[in-house]
This record gives C-alpha cells, sequence and structure tokens, in this order.
C-alpha cells in the first residue's frame, strides 16, 4: 500500500479506488465513502474531487435508506441523495483494475504481521477476492489458540478498508477447527477443496487438502 500510495499521491485515494473498483455499480454518498475507506470526510471530498475530474467517477443521484432515532425507536426512512459511482467508460479501467486489484497486494508477510496481533496463529489461508475467486465461500480463513474476536475484528475491518470490500472470513480455535476437519465439516471442506493459498501452516494440513496449495 505504501509504493501504491506514492505513486497514487495518497494512501487515501488507493483506498478510495478500490472501494468503487470493486463495487461497481454501487454509488456512494461522501460520508458513506469516508466511512468505508476509513478516511475524514474532509480528505475523502479532496480524493473524491480529484477522481472525478480524471471522470474515473461520476455523478449519480440514487435512493439511500436513513435511520432516524426518536428515544428508544427508529425509523427507517428513504431520501434521494447526490452520489458518486464507477465511470465504466473511464478509458484506463481494465489497467487500473489489473494493478489495484492485484492479490499480492494484499498477503503475505503483511497479513501475517496484523493476524500475529490475535492471538497464537496456526493457520492462515487465503481465497476469494484475494485470489480473485468470487465463487468461493470465504476470502480468509484463520486457526489459531486463544484469539481476540475483538482484535481480529479490527484487522478485518483494516483490511475491508485498504480492498475497498467487505471480506467474507471464518476464525477457528484450534480444537474446533481440527473436530471440524475430521468430521467433514461441509464449510472447512468447500474452503480446502476449493482454490486457495497457505500462507501460514503450523498445524500440518492432510495431503489431501495441501494439494491445492
Amino acid at each position: 500500500m505504501e509504493v501504491l500510495g506514492k505513486l497514487f499521491g495518497s494512501e487515501h485515494k488507493v483506498r478510495i479506488m478500490r472501494l468503487f473498483l470493486f463495487n461497481p455499480e454501487t454509488p456512494f454518498a461522501k460520508e458513506d465513502v469516508a466511512e468505508r475507506a476509513r478516511v475524514t470526510l474532509a480528505s475523502a471530498r479532496r480524493e473524491l474531487k480529484i477522481l472525478r475530474k480524471t471522470r474515473l467517477i461520476k455523478s449519480r443521484y440514487f435512493v439511500k435508506r436513513i435511520v432516524k432515532r426518536g428515544g428508544a425507536r427508529a425509523r427507517l426512512s428513504r431520501k434521494k441523495v447526490g452520489g458518486l459511482i464507477l465511470n465504466p467508460a473511464f478509458p484506463y479501467l481494465a489497467e487500473l483494475e489489473r494493478l489495484l486489484l492485484d492479490s499480492s497486494l494484499l498477503k503475505g508477510d503483511e497479513l501475517l504481521r496484523r493476524l500475529n496481533k490475535i492471538g497464537k496463529v496456526k493457520l492462515v489461508l487465503i481465497a476469494g477476492v484475494f485470489l480473485q475467486d468470487t465463487d468461493s465461500r470465504v476470502d480468509l480463513l484463520v486457526v489459531g489458540e486463544h484469539l481476540r474476536r475483538g482484535a481480529l475484528q479490527k484487522v478485518i475491518e483494516g483490511l475491508e478498508a485498504e480492498i475497498g470490500k467487505e471480506l467474507r472470513y471464518a476464525a477457528f480455535e484450534t480444537g474446533e477447527f481440527n473436530y471440524r476437519l475430521g468430521m467433514y465439516d461441509k464449510l472447512v471442506r468447500d474452503i480446502l477443496d476449493y482454490p486457495h493459498t497457505v500462507v501460514l501452516d503450523r498445524l500440518g494440513l492432510p495431503p489431501m487438502s495441501a494439494e491445492r496449495r
């Protein structure tokens, strides 16, 4: 991300570009962009202005659901608001997708460095968005001991902000994972039997699983 930030002027711009590239048919209000990319509203407005001038994104009105709270009760309403959406006619769209959605930008040592903060991590597999495979059930599998779910959620939120897309993930304590593996649990088998990459394996996956590493 640091290299891309230097190439494109800022890491905030890279996050916002990925948000639109991963969600090409979704319009976003400026406030939504700031929240999803985890940047300040002022930064979002600045970067969006630049991206709009380049015509990577364009204006689009859309109906937004708004939650209004009155005391302990909440009421859902709809409001037409101005937003921005990816411009499919942008001449360098394919080149940007290949560069910014490249899975190699978000895996390996950096991914492990972040996950090591959540507990004793024993197994990390990536799939789905990291391998540009839309059919995968999960994007990330984490197995370990004494996993701190709150810390894991913060790591996931940070990755989502950088990637620009919500991640599907599964996390298990080592004992539970081994039990599910032995019982041929459908979720675990679907992850292991379909395309994935092993980032870390301190458990010693069986050969049938390792063949797709």
